[in-house]
């Protein structure tokens, strides 16, 4: 049921995540009236700014995020009358009743936005039920949420003593993207897919998150995280999961989370012994993207110039159960690679028994599903069909599952649609606390070896898929990445 009113806190609210993604993705859910005419925002931050001070900053700021700017759009207007500010120092005590002197005067449901450090969370959540805040309330905590299994447990036992499980919100993004809905929707509102959805059928699995950026501004914090924490135990792992997982009872939250634990269990430990063998890891060096030179990571801003932090990381991955037991799922995520792009690709089996008699670049071709989650949300159902003429040559085809076109509408965006579930209530597409425990525990001895100097990053050159040996991971397969295949 849609909620009458709400509060929803950003602190952080003058920060690069505010601007980038929050604030815009609030505006579009007010332009598209999808917010409650009675919700308010209110954002928090150290700096010394009023209210208008503060909607002057995002003024500036934030359409430049938008995709469609705000110029002469009433709706802008509007939507900066639901936006005050306060000035709050995390150490006082008066600034967190003056907060609630706020809130108290706003009904409904209140939302509090960690756009912070992960250093941050536990005093804010403490300062924030040391006023009663904690009631009614949900408070939502971006990533990282920790360095490892154990401050991730310590964050979390911390949290978790102030609020119950169901009002914190741990938010994924890549878990709010259309097509991961729609990978849903295909898998469990159609009857076609299913009994191909399994070892018996599918060749292997690639999951990819590429970037072009490289640390740009965030060199001190990246190069104390790395690829395997930044990208691996929380985007791809939860991608996998959802891929991977069975058939939940219905979507409710519980339900589907349900399905992703048992996923997320039956991934084989990580052995020292097997590290050699399933992972990669590798740092990018200077070289050209998109035309331009860029430097290499020990040159970035914030970098230790000896730093041996991964940007790059590619593994194998078995699932130990029925369904998949022998498939290997293969996991790759990097900064300075070739292109910005985040795919799933479900590679299926060749036909038992070509009873057509072609050969070379004719030959009959497995079939592949391919769902695109950036830079263009698509799904795309690769299957054979004959070349006009009269031979029987083969071309590779695709049948494109246009939901743009289909629906004519916008798609929404995954902050637009993880920020409402939260005010609405909505806990599917956030990650439950025994999901990321199990994650942290599976990369846990991946992260104990490379901490051991076990596994130096190999060097490949920005703008290139990465290091060679993450091509080798899949040719002991009889595969390669889908982007070396075109």
């Amino acid at each position: 049921m849609k909620p009458e009113s709400f509060a929803f806190v950003l602190f952080g609210a003058t920060g690069d995540l505010a601007k980038r993604k929050i604030l815009p993705a609030l505006f579009e859910a007010h332009r598209a009236g999808l917010l409650p005419a009675d919700g308010r925002i209110v954002g928090v931050a150290r700096g010394q700014l009023d209210a208008d001070g503060y909607r002057n900053w995002i003024s500036t700021h934030v359409p430049e995020h938008l995709p469609s700017g705000v110029a002469g759009d009433p709706a802008w207007i509007e939507f900066l009358a639901r936006i005050s500010y306060l000035p709050l120092d995390l150490s006082a005590k008066s600034d967190f009743l003056a907060l609630k002197a706020v809130l108290d005067d706003i009904d409904g449901v209140r939302v509090f936005y960690l756009a912070t450090g992960p250093s941050l969370f536990v005093p804010t959540c403490q300062a924030l039920a040391a006023v009663g805040l904690n009631v009614n309330a949900r408070v939502v905590l971006e990533k990282p949420l920790g360095h490892d299994l154990h401050s991730s447990d310590a964050i979390n036992d911390a949290v978790g003593e102030l609020f119950e499980e169901q009002q914190i919100y741990r938010i994924d993004h890549y878990l709010g993207k259309e097509s991961v809905q729609n990978l849903l929707a295909l898998r469990f509102g159609n009857v076609l897919f299913e009994p191909l959805w399994r070892r018996e059928w599918v060749s292997n699995i690639q999951i990819t998150i590429a970037e072009e950026l490289g640390a740009e501004d965030r060199g001190e914090f990246y190069d104390s995280t790395g690829a395997l924490r930044d990208m691996v135990q929380n985007h791809l792992l939860q991608l996998l999961a959802i891929v991977a997982m069975e058939p939940p009872h219905s979507m409710d939250s519980d339900s589907v989370r349900d399905e992703k634990l048992r996923v997320l269990r039956a991934l084989k430990p990580i052995k020292p012994a097997d590290v050699p063998s399933m992972a990669v890891r590798g740092q990018y060096r200077d070289g050209v993207i998109r035309g331009q030179s860029v430097p290499a990571y020990v040159d970035e801003k914030g970098v230790t110039p000896a730093s041996i932090t991964e940007t790059f990381v590619a593994l194998k991955v078995e699932i130990e159960n029925w369904r998949w037991a022998g498939v290997p799922f293969f996991l790759r995520t990097g900064k300075r690679l070739a292109g910005r792009m985040a795919e799933i690709v479900v590679n299926f089996r060749p036909v038992p028994h070509s009873a057509i008699d072609a050969t070379g670049s004719s030959a009959p071709a497995p079939n592949r599903l391919v769902i695109r989650l950036q830079p263009n949300e698509s799904i795309r159902l690769y299957a054979q069909a004959k070349k006009p003429g009269e031979r029987m040559n083969l071309a590779n085809v695709y049948l494109d599952l246009a939901f743009d076109q289909f629906f004519r509408q916008a798609q929404m965006e995954a902050y637009q649609r993880l920020l409402l579930d939260v005010i609405h209530g909505r806990l599917s597409l956030f990650v439950r606390r025994d999901e990321q425990e199990t994650a942290w525990k599976w990369v846990d001895p991946l992260l104990k070896a490379w901490g051991r100097g076990e596994g130096t990053p190999k060097p490949y050159a920005a703008g290139t898929w990465g290091p060679a040996s993450a091509s080798a991971l899949l040719a002991q397969h009889g595969t390669c990445w889908l982007e070396e295949e075109n």
